[in-house]
């Protein structure tokens, strides 16, 4: 997979530095997909993507030697400017890419070998020279694999320096130099002819440019500009063919990730119910894919409404068009109900007998759910509907999917696309800004019910009828809950103006506009004629905020509480009034695997790739814990889980750091492949919300995660077996720091010296 074919050709890396750190694909986009806004609260500059691009290519061609990188921080709120190494972007994306999950994809590797060696027999049985193209070389395997089956020669085109390097010192460890050529080029840039990177076209196509939407990395413009420019006619590709799938299906689970639903508040004075505004109901919701890990959503969360769908195939071997285009399947509803969310995924076809198949099946739709592949860098995608629709059973309807150059999605309609004249359906937009500012997991975590009810619950023991209220947490409805509550007056900071626009919409709707007072400033810039010169007696956080990506980024609620003091009323109320840090060690299932090296790759020695992993998360990230939603990644824990730090929010945060020093004893059997960290709040003395483990582990140590948040991980170097002789130690040391000054939590994990794998 080529890094730089993804993102419209833009490297993750130049959007991070110049769309702020906490960038996110999809979040504020173009029609591509693109960000186009930095989403960090103290630089509102656009960024366009003509822009993006030429930062990308100047920094190709002059390196970007040492750097000075302005971001917001997200946990103390200010603007800093860090130095970085000249090969800090280089480092940072090797060390975050998914190549081992790759390596590691042993359906993947065989099925690939299998379609290769099948190719070049066809190509050789023609009484023709095998010449392979492989575009997104990586680590250069698959054209090893095509010249172990028999290829006369490979170029392999790499667009990605660093890999293109690796590539190069891969294929020469396995001897393959005198018939692989790596070309360090974007495959729209290759040349052919006597001077050119080929002297002639080649009649075998290999790629692996996918990704779990299929054509979201590019991979219908590099087809299509391959067969018009270094294919020959007629030629062979591997995989032959792809396949995209769909499901219809009803959920209330799934649909809550998209819009938002009434919420109920119970009060003294019966229940109020805070309504969405219009423009919310009918906005068709964000433009980009939501791909997970659609095995871990349990059967009970969706109901079918069709079967398995194939809505579109692509022959590889043949012109490919990038143009817009639709595709119909008429079908007869499996049962009534609300048909809110689209289901999806692909297979490819390694032959054009369509015997070599790998696939993206769900285990109910799996042929054989025994062989299910785990893998994440091909997933599942879940598309939402415009507007929810109730079918009936058996009456006729279209599914229709619609796709760009780079994206896929779904409408449902009475009659085929082609009868009603509607041929294409322009991409849906957000419109109401909500989708911009929230993610998925924030319309979840809004829309969770009984999350609500527990602050609704921990607000009603605090709350008093002269309470003045002052609420700080990004597009929070605690304001709300506040005023129907019976607090005097409340207060709410919005910091941006896309978010201060979306609350004025939702205070609107609720005939609130003139019952809180909101203030699009900084916190920590709020003056006594902001609060109509009164003091504040109960301050207010979920604590949410949209920059934050690892648990204890929220944190920041304690740093405005610190900057807001002068304005807390004598025995002012902060709620909550605490947070802790809390450890667990785990196994992982399989998420382990995007950390494992590899070694060997169906006999072929890529310990170089694994080297440069390696190297590159020594550079900084082996010391740093990585945000994932672990709903998704099923583990068990191996220890009870410990509280290691606690931070008072009654109390400004302190100048001097705060420190913990332990261990952890293992208590389960089972390999230690990390450790999971999380924040709980504590609302009130009885009142606690957790953003990790929802529940004690089951006697086998399986661990239950809040979905609407990600927990941060901690990969161990090595991997411990704690299966080891009972006499042998069982423990993992840990020394965890949390530095004021620059908001940052640092870690060091050391696990025993019991048996290491």
């Amino acid at each position: 997979m080529a890094a730089a074919e993804v993102n419209g050709g833009i490297p993750t890396t130049v959007l991070k530095r110049h769309c702020g750190p906490r960038y996110s694909l999809g979040s504020i986009t173009d029609e591509k997909g693109i960000p186009q806004i930095c989403d960090d609260k103290t630089c509102p500059q656009e960024v366009s993507r003509a822009r993006l691009l030429f930062y990308a290519k100047t920094e190709e061609l002059i390196g970007t030697m040492k750097v000075f990188c302005g971001r917001a921080n997200p946990t103390t709120g200010s603007m800093e400017w860090l130095e970085e190494d000249e090969h800090y972007d280089y480092h940072q994306e090797i060390a975050r890419s998914s190549y081992a999950d790759m390596l590691h994809d042993k359906d993947r590797n065989i099925k690939y070998y299998q379609g290769i060696r099948a190719a070049v027999s066809r190509v050789k049985d023609r009484g023709q020279k095998a010449l392979v193209l492989d575009i997104g070389t990586g680590t250069g395997l698959l054209s090893m694999m095509a010249v172990t089956a028999g290829a006369d020669f490979c170029y392999a085109i790499e667009v990605f320096k660093p890999m293109a390097d690796a590539a190069v010192k891969i294929v020469e460890k396995n001897g393959f130099s005198d018939k692989i050529k790596i070309i360090n080029k974007h495959s729209t840039e290759v040349t052919i002819g006597p001077d050119g990177d080929m002297p002639c076209r080649a009649n075998i196509l290999i790629t692996e440019l996918f990704d779990t939407e299929l054509i979201g990395e590019g991979a219908l413009p590099s087809y299509e500009h391959a067969h018009r420019h270094l294919m020959q006619e007629n030629c062979e590709a591997v995989p032959h063919r792809a396949t995209v799938y769909a499901q219809l299906v009803e959920s209330r689970r799934m649909w809550s990730w998209n819009k938002l639903f009434p919420i109920r508040v119970q009060t003294s004075l019966g229940e109020k119910v805070i309504v969405p505004p219009l423009e919310l109901e009918r906005c068709p919701g964000a433009p980009s894919v939501c791909d997970i890990q659609l095995n871990q959503v349990s059967p009970t969360d969706f109901t079918v409404l069709s079967d398995v769908l194939p809505m579109f195939s692509v022959d590889f071997s043949k012109q490919v068009s990038s143009s817009a285009a639709c595709h119909s399947r008429q079908f007869e509803p499996l049962a009534s109900g609300q048909a809110q969310v689209v289901l999806s995924w692909w297979d490819i076809e390694m032959d054009p007998e369509g015997k070599i198949k790998c696939t993206m099946a769900p285990f109910w739709a799996h042929s054989d759910p025994e062989e299910l592949q785990w893998r994440d860098h091909w997933m599942q995608c879940v598309y939402f509907l415009s507007q929810e629709e109730p079918v009936i059973q058996g009456s006729v309807l279209c599914l229709v999917a619609h796709h760009d150059d780079y994206c896929v999605w779904y409408s449902l309609q009475k009659t085929s696309p082609e009868k009603n004249g509607r041929v294409h359906l322009a991409r849906p937009v957000c419109d109401c800004q909500a989708h911009l500012l929230w993610n998925r997991p924030r319309f979840g975590e809004i829309n969770d019910q009984d999350r609500t009810d527990q602050y609704v619950q921990a607000l009603s023991t605090v709350l008093k009828p002269d309470s003045v209220c002052l609420c700080i947490s990004d597009g929070s409805l605690l304001s709300m809950l506040a005023y129907h509550l019976g607090a005097e007056q409340v207060f709410t900071v919005e910091s941006s103006a896309a978010s201060h626009r979306l609350m004025k919409k939702i205070f609107k709707a609720n005939h609130l506009e003139d019952k809180i007072n909101m203030i699009e400033k900084r916190p920590e810039l709020l003056t006594p004629a902001d609060l109509g010169d009164k003091k504040v007696s109960l301050l207010l956080g979920e604590p949410f905020f949209t920059t934050s990506l690892l648990p204890w980024h929220n944190l920041y609620f304690w740093y405005v509480r610190t900057a807001v003091d002068r304005h807390l009323g004598p025995g002012a109320v902060v709620m909550p009034q605490a947070a802790s840090l809390h450890v667990v060690v785990v196994e992982f299932r399989d998420l382990w695997r995007i950390r494992s090296p590899c070694g060997n790759c169906e006999g072929f020695d890529v310990h170089i790739m694994d080297d440069m992993i390696k190297c590159a998360l020594d550079f900084r990230e082996s010391k740093e814990a990585e945000p994932h939603p672990l709903w998704e990644y099923p583990c068990r824990s191996l220890s009870e889980p410990q509280q290691i730090l606690t931070f008072d929010f009654l109390q400004p945060v302190p100048p001097q750091p705060i420190r913990a020093e332990g261990t952890i004893e293992l208590r389960r059997s089972g390999r230690s492949h990390g450790a999971v960290l999380w924040m709980e709040y504590h609302l009130t003395p009885d009142s606690t919300v957790s953003t990790g483990l929802l529940k004690p582990a089951e006697n086998k140590g399986d661990c239950c995660w809040n979905p609407h948040c990600k927990q941060a991980v901690y990969f161990f170097n090595t991997t411990q077996d704690s299966r080891a002789p009972p006499d042998s130690p069982r423990t993992v040391s840990y020394t965890v720091a949390f530095h004021p000054d620059t908001g940052d939590v640092t870690m060091d994990f050391t696990l025993s010296d019991a048996l290491t794998c």
